[in-house]
């Protein structure tokens, strides 16, 4: 049984007849930083409905840098599956031993063990499609993504990045540098699984940290799309350095959108959190992405060693300058595990201990990070500026409204994603 709580938005205690009639003998959760304390909670509860109780396992890039402190949380929690954790599900399950796990840390007769990480998984392709899962559990229609055509079904392709961005959790945390990749025919057959299947999927988020790190690999993904007259929408997440003929096989393979991640319009930012990209490329990349006819959605960030207001501005000048069809600005988040963690924690620049202040009130994240230069309220005052700056240009908006003439199937996306967007524009997150 598979349950995402926040997707169907209902309470807990409406679960429990539910729950208790599948009867588990292991609860799994996967966490994160700013959610830990309440899914701890959730835990707790949930085991508390069984006898004999069920094992409960955390999953996760939280509990994965932070094993030992998340176990401190709660008598409750039973073992921590760090970092990739599908295999060593399976032989909890199976009943192994703990002792025999590898890639756990557990509690046992009052002390904390540590077994040793297990290595990543080097065949992905006897992982079954997770999308056969999501349509014996989920609905989606409960999922939403702003630069997508909805309903969408996310999937991954692989797994790991062989770039050393200093921010992002993933690589560090969960699945490696290195880029592990299925095959390509197994990764086609999901496609088809999911055009047969879900019907009513519009696009498929191929939501790998990376996925056009290999651009062979894409060549041969796009080929094969091609080669099955495969007729399917997708979008998925790239690195600037992508090639302009990859980029115009990617497009006649199906290809929406590439969410890209030019972060900072300042190259010394950009050197200061090794991101291993140039303000020149990401320029390169946008042209090459219209020529292709291929939409950009970017993510831009603040608050990076060497981040000023100066710096800033390059920023918000460059996400205008590109000409892309949506944007994001974030303040750095620094999450355990991660060298910003680290230069944050060594700094002194995290503003609580607590992770439970990493929300605000109505659970959005709230700026844990202040620096000599900017404080935590001010980092995302700069974001707020910087989306208002994008969105209400009298030529965005214009450009939006033609695009939705040229293109009907972009006016449902749109009216939801202006409308969550102006929801937001205007208050204070703090």
């Amino acid at each position: 049984m598979l349950i995402d709580f926040p997707a169907e938005g209902k309470e807990l205690h409406e679960y429990r007849d539910r729950i208790r009639h599948f009867e588990p003998s292991m609860i799994v959760c996967d966490t994160s930083t700013p959610s830990i304390e309440s899914d701890v909670k959730t835990s707790s509860e949930v085991k508390s409905w069984f006898s004999p109780q069920p094992l409960t396992v955390l999953v996760g890039t939280h509990p994965s840098a932070l094993p030992d402190r998340t176990l401190s949380l709660d008598s409750s929690i039973d073992i921590i599956a760090r970092r990739e954790y599908d295999l060593t599900l399976c032989e909890l399950a199976g009943g192994r031993a703990v002792e025999r796990i590898n890639g756990i840390s557990y509690r046992k007769n009052g002390q904390v063990y540590h077994n040793p990480d297990r290595p990543p998984i080097a065949d992905l392709d006897q992982i079954p499609f997770v999308s056969s899962v999501y349509r014996k559990h989920l609905n989606i229609a409960n999922y939403f993504y702003a630069h997508c055509q909805n309903p969408v079904i996310s999937i991954f392709a692989g797994r790991g990045c062989p770039n050393n961005c200093f921010f992002c959790v993933y690589p560090q945390v969960m699945f490696g540098h290195e880029y592990r990749h299925r095959s390509v025919r197994h990764f086609v057959e999901e496609l088809e699984f999911i055009k047969r299947e879900m019907p009513k999927v519009r696009e498929i988020l191929i939501d790998d940290d990376n996925f056009t790190a290999d651009q062979d690999f894409v060549e041969q993904v796009c080929e094969g799309i091609l080669a099955k007259d495969l007729d399917v929408t997708w979008t998925c997440e790239a690195r600037v350095d992508l090639k302009l003929d990859i980029m115009k096989l990617m497009k006649r393979a199906g290809c929406r959108l590439l969410v890209a991640g030019f972060e900072s319009g300042d190259q010394r930012v950009l050197n200061g959190m090794n991101k291993g990209i140039t303000v020149s490329q990401s320029e390169v990349f946008a042209r090459n992405a219209r020529r292709s006819g291929l939409r950009v959605h970017g993510c831009f960030m603040v608050g990076n060693p060497g981040e000023n207001g100066k710096t800033f501005l390059k920023t918000i000048d460059l996400a205008m300058r590109l000409h892309i069809d949506s944007a994001q600005f974030f303040p750095l988040m620094v999450y355990p595990g991660t060298s910003a963690y680290a230069w944050a924690e060594t700094k002194g620049y995290l503003v609580t201990d607590r992770f439970r202040d990493w929300l605000t009130v109505d659970g959005m994240h709230r700026c844990v990070l202040s620096t000599p230069i900017f404080k935590g309220p001010e980092l995302t005052d700069l974001c707020d500026y910087a989306r208002r700056r994008f969105y209400l240009r009298p030529r965005y908006v214009l450009h939006r409204i033609l695009d939705m003439g040229k293109n009907p199937l972009e006016i449902t996306r749109t009216m939801r994603a202006a409308t969550t967007l102006l929801k937001h524009l205007f208050r204070e997150h703090r």
